[in-house]
């Protein structure tokens, strides 16, 4: 509720710059036809994610991941690790901190294990790992006309990388910090079989083949959009009791299409010219520093996503861009609210009754965040400077 509220106030905002003049009428339906897809994009996978956990998908993951691991935790660890990233990759970073948390919290729990551990492991790779592919991060997709051939091939090839570095320190990292904890056995909980099998594979299906179109050329709003459809008439049919409007992400929504109003009416009164220095004074390591340095403070004292609006017009180069994202991507592993799939998965944890002290978080993400970025940053410099 609080985030539809400030979303309300933001799009009030947003509409008075309009009507006043602050922001081109012109400049606001442009804004309209580019943000559309990555809304859309928004829509569509929440609701996929959302109705193949209730069939029991990601249980069953879980349970998988138990097996496979044969009763050692740091095995266990690691195949939630990958998982994460996977998770983050193709089905978005909110996905891995609202969907997977619960689910890696609870396999974590039944198995007698401290929850902390793969609860952060889950958040930081939604955040860091989110440097994979457009679908990964909306940032990502505001990003991807402009990066490479306009593909997830193009990205990919730019940020293959930082991607890996951003995926495998923040493990290397949590490993150091656990590593007592991550020693020794565990007995894996028998996995319950779904209620439903029918929805069960029917939704596994759909989501096995969703991830592959993801990154096939097609517009990422359009299998995601398809997928959610065919989700919801089968749902219809074997589960109705399922389907509310909560399934749909309408807060943050209205959040963010507040958010990029108020951005681009900030951009028409020239506040940002400021930092314009940072996109003219070449691509060097220094600049690409300076330029994720920016987007890392930035998403720490506002958001990810404002501080990204605000920088993008000043990262003039491919290389500039991408260092941008590595900044916005990689920094809200310190303050709760640089990213709202933080604060999302600090609400679902309270939900399955595990407390996490922002304190602590806040002191390991001051450790961890300059080092991924600078790290990640360094990797894109290596190989596209």
């Amino acid at each position: 509720m609080r985030l539809l509220l400030i979303g309300f106030g933001l799009l009030l905002l947003g509409g008075i710059a309009v009507l006043t003049g602050v922001l081109p009428a012109t400049e606001a339906l442009a804004l309209g036809e580019r943000v559309l897809p990555v809304l859309l994009f928004a829509g569509g996978i929440t609701v996929v994610a959302e109705l193949a956990a209730d069939a029991g998908v990601f249980r069953a993951v879980s349970g998988l991941l138990a097996g496979l691991a044969r009763g050692r935790t740091v095995l266990l660890w690691l195949l939630v690790v990958l998982l994460s990233i996977l998770c983050t990759a193709f089905l978005s970073i909110d996905t891995t901190a609202v969907l997977l948390t619960p689910v890696v919290v609870l396999l974590a729990s039944h198995a007698g294990l401290r929850p902390f551990p793969f609860a952060l492991t889950t958040v930081w790779l939604a955040n860091t790992a989110s440097l994979w592919l457009p679908v990964s991060n909306l940032s990502n997709l505001l990003a991807t006309h402009r990066l490479g051939d306009g593909t997830a091939g193009g990205f990919l090839q730019l940020l293959w990388a930082p991607a890996l570095v951003a995926s495998l320190l923040p493990a290397l990292l949590i490993f150091l910090l656990f590593r007592r904890e991550l020693r020794g056995t565990f007995t894996p909980e028998v996995v319950k079989p779904p209620e439903d099998k029918v929805l069960f594979w029917i939704s596994a299906a759909v989501t096995a083949v969703l991830l592959p179109l993801l990154t096939s050329g097609l517009e990422p709003w359009i299998p995601a959009c398809a997928a959610a459809a065919v989700l919801l008439v089968v749902f219809a049919v074997r589960r109705r009791t399922s389907l509310s409007w909560r399934l749909f992400p309408g807060p943050l929504i209205v959040f963010v299409c507040g958010l990029f109003l108020v951005v681009q009416s900030v951009h028409s009164l020239g506040v940002t010219t400021v930092l314009s220095g940072l996109g003219n004074q070449g691509s060097g390591l220094p600049q690409l520093l300076a330029m994720a340095g920016s987007g890392a403070v930035g998403s720490n004292v506002v958001n990810n996503l404002p501080a990204y609006l605000g920088l993008e017009p000043f990262a003039t180069s491919p290389q500039l861009l991408g260092s941008l994202l590595i900044g916005v991507n990689t920094a809200p592993l310190v303050t709760p609210w640089a990213s709202l799939a933080t604060l999302l998965w600090h609400d679902r944890l309270t939900t399955v009754g595990v407390s996490v002290s922002w304190g602590a978080y806040i002191r390991l993400g001051l450790v961890a965040a300059p080092l991924v970025m600078v790290t990640s940053v360094l990797a894109l410099w290596l190989t596209h400077g």
